[in-house]
């Protein structure tokens, strides 16, 4: 398991991997999703925004909350949206790279690792695995954007 530096590093340097990655697609590969009926790269992008924008508050929410519960949204709808479907990412990597450096400086003064909060799907959870949670996010939709840049 990573330690709670290294994973707080992916956090802070997700914005820039992804950014980099995303730099040179035209607006035909931002529109491309891996297989039919799934997430174009341009929407995988959309969404993390979404999630780490949730992501950021439910950490905050836990932090100034006893036993935070949270409230769920529907990732699918939120990706039909305009702003969730364009092919321009500008906005969102411009979101994560702001919010990333926000979320870092929450994480990095976090005293209590193991304070629950209530998940909206996965129960009761610690800050620790909210951590680990969204860091292989970061990892799994950099993954998926490569997957999708491949096939191309």
């Amino acid at each position: 398991m990573r330690s709670t530096t290294e994973r707080i590093a992916i956090i802070r340097d997700f914005p820039q991997q992804l950014e980099q990655l995303t730099a040179h697609l035209t607006r035909t590969q931002l529109t491309t999703a891996y297989h039919e009926g799934e997430w174009t790269i341009a929407q995988n992008v959309h969404h993390v925004a979404d999630a780490h924008m949730q992501g950021f508050i439910r950490f905050k929410l836990a932090l100034t909350e006893d036993m935070a519960k949270f409230s769920d949204y529907d990732r699918a709808a939120f990706a039909a949206l305009p702003d969730g479907s364009s092919h321009d990412i500008a906005t969102s990597l411009g979101i994560l790279h702001g919010l990333h450096a926000r979320w870092v400086v929450l994480l990095e003064n976090v005293s209590d690792w193991q304070k629950t909060f209530l998940h909206p799907r996965k129960g009761e959870m610690t800050l620790d695995t909210l951590l680990t949670l969204y860091a292989d996010h970061c990892h799994a939709h950099l993954a998926q954007i490569r997957a999708v840049m491949e096939r191309m």
